[in-house]
């Protein structure tokens, strides 16, 4: 392994037991909202593995819980991102400026182990390793790793997920980034119900479809406590994500709803003006694929699976 230093957090592993009680700082995972913070503690136990402890509450606002209080899917994928952000920050000295791109990422749930909560929150453990670190030009630093992770409740094993990040200091991202704009105000459109996408709320809704059945990533609410708890200059990949799940729900007229695995590639931005279509094809055996065009290019593609 290459050394890149410690951060806040102790270099050295630890055998303390995982505690539930309160959240990590919302800075470390990247939130404005403490309400959105899902990680409550973080422990290593070797070089490159760690414990961690995350809550799920059954009384997200974004994330209705199903009718035998299951959780939702992205719940696993929003604990992936938040261990990828804090153990590069608290382990790697990965300073706290640095921007978190999403280059890839996947997720597989066992329907079967899946948790339930019907009262409160879930309490849930994650074994996560991390490898491929990519160091900054002057070997100093830390540019990208990825994560792998199991998560369990109690002694039961129900999902796996991991992805691949890229860290990039403010100056490089400026440049990067040089002539980009945030998110503008929804527009007015037509856009599918809740209940066809399987969201709570009309602000859920992240698609839209301006004419003979094309779909695009045209969120109805530009200050979603959850997709845009912060401002940004892209649409982040939690939102392609969801975008990508709620047009496949369209197309397959409701069938397909609940992926029980999920996978994202993410080689290009994705700019908020003018909207990404969303192209997605039906295969057998309840599977999908799907692709984001924008520009004439493809700046993200995945697949999803369903039980």
């Amino acid at each position: 392994m290459v050394a890149f230093g410690g951060g806040s957090a102790s270099s050295h592993s630890s055998t303390r037991a995982l505690s539930w009680s309160r959240t990590v700082e919302r800075e470390s995972v990247h939130r404005v909202s403490v309400a959105e913070v899902l990680l409550t503690d973080v422990v290593r136990v070797a070089d490159t593995t760690f414990l961690a402890a995350a809550q799920w509450p059954r009384s997200h606002p974004t994330f209705r819980p199903t009718d035998d209080g299951g959780h939702s899917r992205l719940m696993v994928l929003e604990t992936l991102r938040q261990l990828g952000i804090f153990i590069p920050g608290q382990f790697y000295a990965v300073p706290p400026e640095a921007h978190f791109l999403i280059k890839d990422l996947f997720y597989g749930v066992d329907a079967s182990a899946e948790p339930r909560s019907p009262h409160g929150a879930c309490d849930i453990t994650c074994l996560a390793e991390v490898d491929d670190f990519r160091p900054t030009p002057d070997g100093r630093g830390l540019r990208g790793v990825r994560l792998r992770m199991r998560l369990s409740v109690g002694a039961t094993t129900f999902a796996r997920a991991g992805g691949n990040a890229r860290f990039v200091d403010p100056h490089t991202y400026a440049a990067l980034r040089r002539g980009a704009t945030g998110a503008g105000a929804a527009t007015a459109r037509v856009r599918p119900t809740p209940e066809a996408v399987d969201v709570t709320l009309p602000r859920d809704v992240l698609v839209a479809g301006p004419d003979g059945g094309v779909l695009e990533v045209d969120p109805a609410d530009r200050l979603h406590p959850f997709f845009f708890d912060h401002a940004g200059d892209h649409v982040p990949g939690m939102v392609l994500v969801e975008a990508a799940r709620q047009a496949i729900a369209l197309v397959s007229g409701g069938e397909l709803l609940r992926p029980t695995a999920f996978r994202l590639r993410a080689p290009l931005f994705t700019e908020f003006d003018p909207p990404a279509r969303i192209e997605c094809t039906l295969h057998h055996g309840r599977q999908a694929a799907f692709r984001f065009r924008q520009g004439g290019v493809y700046t993200a593609l995945g697949a999803a699976r369903y039980r």
